[in-house]
């Protein structure tokens, strides 16, 4: 329990030291394989002009980087916040195995991070949604797809 304590404490840590240097958003992530840290990241947004580099994303792209792979199964991820719906959805896509997390998705939103207007957004019908999204040229779409399940080539991910 300690060495957890010890890599929240970093991704905290990250986070604090974002606001202390006007780096970016209060937040810290660390990925850990074997007990050993193999990314890090923080809040960047604002940094880079990248609506995508959160914390989490960032120690995502360094961890497979530094692993060189796109798997991070058998890591744990270590965030300063509850993970948006952008993070969370990497976390999986990431296929790491254990999250944990300090602050909520509620204490953020007390500091105007507030991302329950995106998880009502996915409740709603698309219709309904406040960005229009439309369909087009499903069919031609389709031929990607069937060239993707065709080809010998692929790496499933």
């Amino acid at each position: 329990m300690e060495d957890k304590k010890a890599f929240m404490k970093k991704a905290i840590t990250l986070a604090m030291n974002n606001v202390e240097t006007d780096k970016g958003g209060p937040f810290g992530a660390v990925i850990v394989k074997d007990g050993q840290i193999i990314g890090t990241g923080s809040n960047l947004v604002t940094q880079t002009n990248d609506p995508t580099a959160h914390a989490e994303i960032v120690a995502i792209r360094e961890a497979t980087s530094k692993l060189g792979t796109f798997d991070l199964s058998g890591c744990e991820i270590y965030a300063s916040c509850e993970p948006c719906p952008m993070c969370l959805g990497a976390i999986y896509w990431a296929k790491i195995n254990k999250l944990y997390y300090a602050a909520t998705k509620d204490d953020a939103a007390k500091a105007n991070f507030d991302d329950s207007f995106i998880y009502k957004e996915f409740s709603l019908q698309k219709n309904e949604r406040r960005m229009s999204s439309l369909q087009l040229m499903r069919d031609d779409a389709i031929k990607v797809f069937e060239a993707w399940n065709q080809s010998d080539k692929k790496i499933p991910y």
